[in-house]
C-alpha cells in the first residue's frame, strides 16, 4: 500500500515539476505558503474505528487528499477501510503560490469491519470473507470464447452498469472472436484471482505479457466500480499502453460466471478517440465445469412449397445454364453467400481472373430436367452429351445418375464440378417479380472446409408473355392496402419479409420496423387508403392526405404547403382523396409506372420524388412488394430502396 502511495505522489510531483519546467519565467505566483500553514485533521470514528474523517482546516485552498482507496478534493470526507493494517494517507492544498503536501500520516487500523464488504457483489467477485475466487479472460489458446461472443467489447465512455447510459457518450460494438480475431491474439492469458483474507487481496498472472502483479482492491458496490491497487485486470499486450491506470475499472456486469470490467482508452496513447475497454471474463469454476452445446450444423433453409416453385418453374421441362453474370461463389453451411458483392465478372476479376469474355467458354452448357419422369440431359461447353435420371430429396439434394456435371470455367482451378456423390444441394432459390423462380444455387459441400462451393443456374426462358399476362392478372384480382397489420410475413436467412415497410439489401439483412416506430412505416391505427388496379390500364387511388397552409410572409396570402410542415402551419385537412390515373409494366426492367402515386404514409410524402416510379420487388397472389426511392435531399439521409408490401384489402 505505501509503495502505491509513493508512486502517486512521485508521479503527481513529477507533473507538477514539467508544468514548472513549462511556465514563462515571468509568471508571477501568488503567495507561498508552507508546510507549518498546512491545517487539517484525519481521525478515526470513536465508535468505527475503520472510519477514518479526513477534515481539511487550511483555509482560502483546494484540499488534495490521497488516501488508500484514491484521491478526494473534498474539505470533509470519509474513507471506509474494512481490514486492519497500516493505511497511509497525504493530504496536500493548491494554492495561489502553488502546490504544497504535508508529510505523510499513518493510521494504524486493527479492527475489522465486514459491514463495508457486505455487499453480494464482493462475494460474487471474491467468493466472500475467507474465501478467494479466481477468473479467466473469456478466450483461450485455441481462440474459443465460451461465455461471451469475444474477449473484447468496445462501450461508450459514459456507459456504466449492465450497458446502461449515464450521459451522452453512448454506444457499444461487440465482436466476435472467430470474426474479429485480429484484435487479440488466441493464448493463454494466465488468471486474476481476488480474496478476502486478512485483506482485500488481488493476484494477477498476466501470462502473455509476462509479468505478475499482487495487490489490493476496493469495490464500491454503489458506483459500480473497481479499483485495484499495484495490479490491474488480463488484458492483450496491443492495449497495455493505452489506458493511464488499469487500476481505476468500472464493472458493467457481475455475476457468480461472468464478469466484465471496463478500463477508459486514452486518446493520446492510443491516437484514437476516448472509450471504454471491457473485457470479459469467466469463473474458474464456470471454466472447469463448461460444455459445449452440442449443436448441429446449419443447414440451408429453402422456403414453404419449393418443390412445387421448382416443378412450376421448369413446367415439366426446362433447360438450365449457367448464369452469364454470377456463375459461382462459395456459401455458408446455411446457404448463404460468402461474397455478396460478386454481382458481375468485374466485381471478382481481380481475384478470379475471370473477365467479360469468360461466359463464353461455358455458354453451351445446359442441363434439361423433366419434373415428370425425372429424366436428365446434359450437354458440356465442349459438346459432350450425356443423359440419365436424377432424383430430389426433401432437403433439396440432387443426386445425378448416367450424368456428371464437370468442367473448367476459367483460370484453371475455378471448376464445376459434384461431390463425390455425384450431388448437388440446393442453397437458395431465386424468384422473379410473379412468383416464378428466375435461378437457384446449387452447391457441392467442401471436405476440407464448413462451406460449399456453389453456382447459380438460370432457366433459360424466363418472363416472357405468360409472366405479363400474369403479373395482370394478380394486379386486377384485388382492392391492394398497406399492410400495416403485418399480415404477410416470411423469414429467409438473412432477415425478415413483412409489413408495412422493408429495409433490406435482400442478401445479408433487413429491418421492418412497425407503425409508429419509423416514418416510412407510419403511424399508428391509420389507414392509409387503398388503390384498385383494372385491365384497361386505369387505376384508382384512395389515399389519404394531410393538407397544410401556411401565411405568405410577402403577400399575406394563405398557400398549401408543399413539403414537410413547419412551425405554425395550419392542419387544413387529413381527407381521403381520391385519385385516378393509368398504369403500366415495364418487364424487361421490372417496373410498375402509375401517373399517381401508390398508397402512401404521409409521414414519408415528401421523401420520395416519383411515388409512380415503382420497381417491383414481388408480386404473386396475395402479396405485392413494390419499391419506391428515397430521396437524399428530400429526406437528410441515404438515398435508399424502401419496399412497402400490400395486401388485398376488404
Amino acid at each position: 500500500m505505501k509503495r502505491f502511495i509513493n508512486y502517486i505522489l512521485a508521479a503527481f510531483l513529477g507533473i507538477l515539476v514539467v508544468f514548472n519546467a513549462c511556465t514563462p519565467e515571468t509568471l508571477e505566483l501568488g503567495e507561498v505558503i508552507s508546510k507549518d500553514d498546512l491545517k487539517y485533521i484525519i481521525t478515526q470514528n470513536e465508535e468505527d474505528p475503520n472510519m477514518v474523517i479526513l477534515e481539511s482546516l487550511t483555509p482560502g485552498v483546494t484540499p488534495h487528499w490521497i488516501t488508500p482507496l484514491g484521491r478526494s478534493t473534498r474539505v470533509i470526507d470519509t474513507v471506509k477501510l474494512a481490514f486492519p493494517d497500516e493505511y497511509t494517507f497525504a493530504y496536500g492544498v493548491q494554492s495561489p503560490g502553488g502546490y504544497i503536501q504535508a508529510d505523510d500520516e499513518v493510521v494504524n487500523i486493527t479492527t475489522t469491519n465486514f459491514d463495508y464488504i457486505n455487499d453480494p457483489l464482493w462475494e460474487l467477485i471474491s467468493g466472500g470473507v475467507g474465501n478467494s475466487k479466481t477468473w479467466y479472460l473469456d478466450l483461450d489458446a485455441d481462440g474459443l470464447s465460451r461465455y461471451f461472443a469475444g474477449p473484447l467489447y468496445f462501450y461508450g465512455t459514459d456507459n456504466g452498469w449492465l450497458g446502461e447510459c449515464y450521459g451522452e457518450d453512448c454506444w457499444n460494438w461487440n465482436p466476435d472472436y472467430p470474426g474479429n480475431s485480429w484484435l487479440m491474439d488466441a493464448g493463454d492469458y494466465g488468471s486474476i484471482t481476488f480474496d478476502l483474507q486478512g485483506n482485500a487481496n488481488v493476484h494477477a498472472e498476466h501470462l502473455m505479457l509476462g509479468r505478475e502483479e499482487v495487490g489490493t482492491y476496493f469495490l464500491d458496490a454503489d458506483a459500480k466500480t473497481l479499483k485495484m491497487y499495484d495490479a490491474g485486470p488480463l488484458h492483450d499486450a496491443g492495449r497495455d499502453g493505452q489506458v493511464i491506470d488499469w487500476g481505476d475499472l468500472k464493472i458493467l456486469s457481475l455475476t457468480e460466471d461472468y464478469m466484465q470490467l471496463a478500463a477508459l482508452r486514452d486518446e493520446a496513447l492510443s491516437g484514437e478517440g476516448p472509450c471504454l475497454l471491457v473485457y470479459n471474463f469467466i469463473s474458474k469454476d464456470y471454466f472447469d465445469n463448461w460444455v459445449p452445446e452440442d449443436t448441429p450444423d446449419p443447414e440451408p433453409e429453402l422456403p414453404d412449397g419449393w418443390e412445387n416453385d421448382i416443378s412450376s418453374t421448369t413446367n415439366s421441362t426446362i433447360k438450365w445454364v449457367l448464369s452469364p453474370e454470377t456463375p459461382f461463389n462459395w456459401a455458408n453451411l446455411d446457404g448463404s453467400l460468402m461474397n455478396t458483392g460478386w454481382v458481375s465478372p468485374d466485381t471478382y476479376a481481380d481475384w478470379t481472373g475471370m473477365n467479360a469474355d469468360v461466359p463464353e467458354t461455358y455458354a453451351d452448357f445446359s442441363l434439361t430436367m423433366n419434373s415428370q419422369d425425372n429424366s436428365i440431359a446434359m450437354v458440356l461447353p465442349d459438346g459432350t452429351e450425356s443423359s440419365g435420371t436424377y432424383e430430389l430429396d426433401e432437403k433439396g439434394i440432387y443426386t445425378f445418375t448416367g450424368v456428371t456435371p464437370f468442367f473448367t470455367i476459367c483460370n484453371g482451378w475455378v471448376n464445376l464440378y459434384t461431390t463425390n456423390e455425384n450431388q448437388w444441394r440446393i442453397l437458395s432459390i431465386e424468384k422473379g417479380a410473379t412468383g416464378a423462380v428466375t435461378g437457384m444455387w446449387v452447391g457441392a459441400l467442401s471436405t476440407d472446409k464448413p462451406e460449399y462451393m456453389c453456382w447459380k443456374l438460370v432457366p433459360e426462358v424466363a418472363g416472357g408473355d405468360d409472366a405479363l399476362a400474369n403479373i395482370k392478372n394478380i394486379l386486377t384480382a384485388n382492392t391492394w392496402k398497406l399492410d400495416s397489420d403485418r399480415t404477410y410475413e416470411k423469414e429467409y436467412s438473412w432477415g425478415w419479409e413483412q409489413g408495412p415497410v422493408i429495409f433490406s439489401d435482400f442478401a445479408t439483412w433487413s429491418w421492418n420496423p412497425l407503425p409508429g416506430e419509423q416514418y416510412a412505416a407510419g403511424e399508428a391505427g391509420v389507414d392509409y387508403g387503398s388503390m384498385k388496379f383494372d385491365m384497361n390500364g386505369t387505376v384508382t387511388v384512395q389515399q389519404r392526405r394531410r393538407i397544410y397552409t401556411y401565411v405568405d410572409e410577402v403577400s399575406g396570402e394563405t398557400l398549401e404547403r408543399h413539403g414537410d410542415p413547419q412551425e405554425g402551419d395550419v392542419l387544413e385537412t387529413e381527407d381521403v382523396v381520391d385519385l385516378t390515373g393509368s398504369w403500366s409494366i415495364d418487364l424487361d426492367n421490372g417496373k410498375l409506372l402509375m401517373t399517381v402515386g401508390v398508397v402512401h404514409p404521409w409521414t414519408c410524402d415528401y421523401y420520395v420524388l416519383n411515388w409512380g416510379d415503382i420497381d417491383i420487388h414481388r408480386i404473386e397472389d396475395g402479396a405485392l412488394l413494390l419499391k419506391v426511392m428515397r430521396d437524399a435531399d428530400r429526406s437528410g439521409e441515404d438515398a435508399f430502396a424502401m419496399t412497402y408490401v400490400f395486401v388485398p384489402g376488404e
